[in-house]
């Protein structure tokens, strides 16, 4: 399918070799990695005023980084540029099943003996990144996709430009929403992420740094619909108590320090995500049930494996090449399936209310708390995400 606007034919005349449409954290990552590399990038910013992809709420999400995803940011000079309390290491990871008693603990020093993950202030970072682009050296913002040896599409899960692609979408709502806010405990965090799974409900506390130094916490709560609705309709005193019973105060009481959204969940993969010309990245291309908080990790993972692929690419060979892209959709084809298997399998097994998967799925939790050695695997292949 020929674009109209941006015909593969015409791009030897072009003035950038990319064009990169997607303002948040993974259009940016890109469009700064590309110019690293020495090609010229058109950054299509959004109109002034405009909200980010998940509306006027950004400055409350939280984002888990992994090892792999702290390197691209330290390699574009943005890591060490983030406030220090818009970062908070994780030392630890107690995960809880629906029965008193199971859990699945994880330490720091597992894998490579760094943090398991760091919480990251989603607006710091994107202010971080937005002001490293304006000194990039080969980037040039522009209001509107120009013409281009490659059109790189960032722009999240409900971007429009990918059917004009004849792109389709594999969608499976999970009939749940996500809400996010911060709150502040009346106990020290210690760097303790926390997760309770409560059949079908998943909730996370991430330790975080803001309002509280130590002692504050993001939040994301995967509940239903209806149950979404009930939570954002109490006041701050009330749902702070909700999210106190919900840890059954087992990290102090919960008080409410900050707005709170809500947003429905899925399961999204696009098919195909290259052609000729054009290529998508991260929620444009595949959406994950956040359980596992690798949704910006896996966006970032792609920006790495396509700046790879072009480094590595023969010098008879366009950007925009289709052979050439398929390459980079080879290469994350298999870890952005398996991820979506697992945070998908994981949310199916603690869903179901039979006494039975009840029993098994506890006993599964601590059988793989007694294995090191598995759970050393499943840590790697976590930071490595």
């Amino acid at each position: 399918m020929e674009r109209p606007e941006l015909n593969p034919h015409a791009h030897a005349a072009s003035r950038f070799d990319v064009c990169v449409q997607g303002s948040g954290a993974v259009g940016m990552c890109l469009a700064l990695s590309l110019s690293r590399l020495g090609h010229s990038v058109a950054f299509c910013e959004p109109p002034a005023g405009r909200a980010g992809a998940h509306g006027e709420w950004d400055d409350i999400r939280t984002y888990a980084l992994s090892a792999t995803s702290i390197k691209l940011l330290q390699q574009l000079k943005v890591w060490d540029a983030l406030p220090d309390d818009a970062r908070s290491a994780v030392a630890h990871m107690h995960v809880h099943g629906d029965a008193p008693g199971h859990t699945l603990n994880f330490a720091a020093g597992l894998a490579d003996g760094g943090p398991l993950a760091w919480i990251v202030d989603a607006s710091e970072l994107d202010r971080a990144l937005t002001m490293a682009l304006r000194f990039a050296p080969h980037v040039q913002r522009v209001p509107a996709p120009v013409p281009a040896a490659l059109l790189a599409l960032a722009e999240g899960r409900d971007g429009s430009v990918r059917q004009a692609l004849g792109v389709s979408i594999q969608r499976h709502d999970y009939g749940q929403h996500a809400l996010a806010t911060r709150v502040v405990s009346s106990q020290p965090h210690q760097g303790v992420a926390s997760q309770w799974f409560s059949s079908p409900e998943v909730l996370a506390l991430l330790p975080f740094e803001r309002p509280a130094a130590g002692a504050s916490y993001g939040v994301v709560w995967s509940v239903s619909q209806a149950r979404s609705e009930e939570l954002m309709a109490l006041d701050d005193a009330a749902l702070g108590e909700a999210l106190t019973d919900a840890t059954q105060g087992s990290v102090g009481s919960l008080q409410l320090a900050g707005p709170r959204a809500c947003w429905p969940l899925q399961l999204a993969q696009a098919e195909p995500v290259c052609g000729e010309g054009w290529v998508l990245l991260g929620d444009a291309a595949h959406v994950i049930h956040p359980l596992a908080g690798q949704g910006l990790n896996l966006g970032l993972a792609d920006v790495v494996a396509l700046c790879q692929v072009i480094e590595q690419r023969e010098s008879f060979r366009a950007l925009g090449d289709a052979k050439l892209l398929r390459r980079y959709a080879r290469a994350r084809g298999g870890a952005v399936r398996a991820m979506g298997q697992v945070t998908d399998g994981l949310l199916e097994l603690f869903a179901h209310s039979n006494p039975m998967a009840r029993s098994l799925r506890n006993q599964g939790l601590s059988m793989v708390n007694a294995l090191n050695p598995l759970k050393r695997l499943l840590v790697e292949q976590a930071l490595r995400s």
